[in-house]
């Protein structure tokens, strides 16, 4: 929305006069006040001009009342007076006067303006409901409170930022139950086709899980700390470009000059749920559909070895490359050689050849040397089961060859970005709704669709 920069001109000469006489008038026989102290002084003077504004702006937008209006349940209703209502808006508290129509057999009257603008007296206005949004998905909620107090210049509680969240997690959830009916429709799958030209070459997708604390709120779930932390299952839709030599990291540099390929994601898309697999499964291919991974010339899937994930890209998505990521089938020669070999140079000998035959894509080399150290080593039993299950996912020659990535660092990072700095703040105990609901706002900010979300929004209770 553009303005008159002359009336900007006029106005902010206007204020800067009286503000200064203000100032002056309190601050006769005193230093000058510090500028941080004018700033938000300033501020709160904006902010009381601005509740004004809009209060009588809405004001001003209720037209002229007739005499009768129908009543949703069947009746009539009459007008009464201009009556005055409030809500919490970015300003704080604003007061306006709109029609009302009350006397129906229901009981309850009726304010066309309230209706016409989404307005429920009491509550919390849309654009309040998007700060404190954000403010909740990045904060604790009793961090977020102090930290907007600071912003806004006036208090919200606790309870009302963790609605506001959990409001924009709850709307997201109706969009994904859209995505889900909508990618069983074989009308809605074909009318995409058209636009396959916009459908990228190469298409990433990764699953993961993480663990978050779940606090029991019924007798007959109380269960022990182990129990407690259920699994919350990601996942993510991202398409990779290479970095080019002058923006790569110390870290970056030397990545390449080992593997010769650095990769950043782009376009990445997150879904958070705590559910069943068979469940997750579903919203895998709906949000899939969504950035028509199902049309992608090349799909490839990068993940850990869990059986489950597996069995969902089989599933859903049987003609995807699958990728078992590098560092963790690292990480299972590692557990190897430290249990199995008690003298360093010896252990990082064997870790070295065997990681290399494993660069090189050499499973059966990997295989035939962890079976060597079974008899006496259960961590090499184990290694030898994982490596065996996941051989063809192991091709990491190949794989590089083709130009494919095989790490799956970006699902990791969300689960940092979503789980370890969100919802397991110190302290943070959730309940099943909360964290998921608070996970798919935080989802749907760091996927780039928080606009989305913005219409319709419902109202919020107002705690304060």
């Amino acid at each position: 929305m553009e303005y008159n920069t002359e009336l900007i001109v006029i106005l902010g000469k206007q204020i800067a006069e009286e503000f200064k006489h203000a100032i002056v008038g309190q601050s006769k026989g005193k230093p000058p006040l510090p500028l941080r102290e004018v700033e938000t002084a300033m501020r709160e003077l904006f902010r009381q001009v601005g509740a004004e504004a809009l209060g009588q702006y809405l004001s001003s937008q209720s037209s002229v009342p007739g005499p009768t209006i129908t009543c949703p349940c069947g009746g009539e209703l009459h007008y009464q007076r201009q009556r005055e209502a409030s809500l919490l808006s970015v300003f704080g508290r604003v007061t306006y006067r709109r029609g009302y129509y009350a006397g129906g057999l229901c009981g309850h009257g009726r304010a066309p303006l309230d209706e016409q603008w989404g307005l429920k007296p009491g509550e919390v206005s849309p654009g309040l409901a998007e700060w404190l949004a954000l403010a909740g998905i990045e904060l604790a909620f009793d961090q977020s409170r102090c930290w907007l107090e600071k912003y806004l210049l006036f208090s919200v509680s606790e309870n009302t930022i963790r609605a506001a969240t959990q409001e924009r997690g709850a709307y997201q959830q109706e969009r994904e139950s859209a995505f889900q009916q909508s990618s069983q429709q074989e009308k809605w799958l074909q009318e995409r086709l058209p636009s396959v030209d916009a459908v990228p070459q190469r298409l990433y997708g990764s699953i993961d899980a993480a663990k978050v604390r779940i606090e029991p709120r019924h007798p007959q779930q109380t269960l022990t700390p182990e129990e407690a932390w259920w699994d919350m299952k990601v996942s993510c839709w991202y398409e990779l470009e290479a970095v080019p030599a002058v923006q790569r990291s110390t870290r970056q540099q030397e990545k390449y000059e080992r593997e010769q390929q650095v990769y950043r994601a782009k376009n990445l898309r997150y879904t958070w749920d705590i559910a069943e697999a068979k469940a997750f499964g579903q919203l895998l291919w709906a949000t899939g559909c969504q950035v028509k991974a199902d049309l992608v010339p090349e799909l490839v899937f990068v993940g850990d070895g869990a059986p489950w994930i597996w069995n969902l890209v089989s599933q859903y998505y049987p003609k995807a490359v699958q990728i078992v990521d590098w560092y963790h089938a690292v990480e299972h020669l590692k557990g190897v050689a430290l249990v199995a070999f008690s003298q360093p140079s010896a252990r990082e000998a064997w870790l070295e050849e065997t990681t290399q035959a494993l660069w090189n894509g050499q499973v059966p080399d990997v295989i035939q040397t962890c079976q060597l150290l079974a008899k006496t080593c259960e961590k090499a039993q184990q290694a030898v089961t994982y490596f065996f299950n996941n051989a063809e996912r192991m091709q990491y020659a190949k794989f590089r060859a083709a130009g494919y990535a095989i790490g799956s660092g970006t699902v990791e990072s969300a689960c940092k970005q979503i789980i370890t700095q969100r919802l397991k703040k110190s302290g943070a105990q959730w309940t099943v709704q909360g964290a998921v609901l608070t996970a798919k706002a935080r989802a749907a900010w760091l996927s780039g669709e928080w606009e989305a979300l913005a219409n319709p929004y419902p109202q919020l209770p107002l705690a304060i």
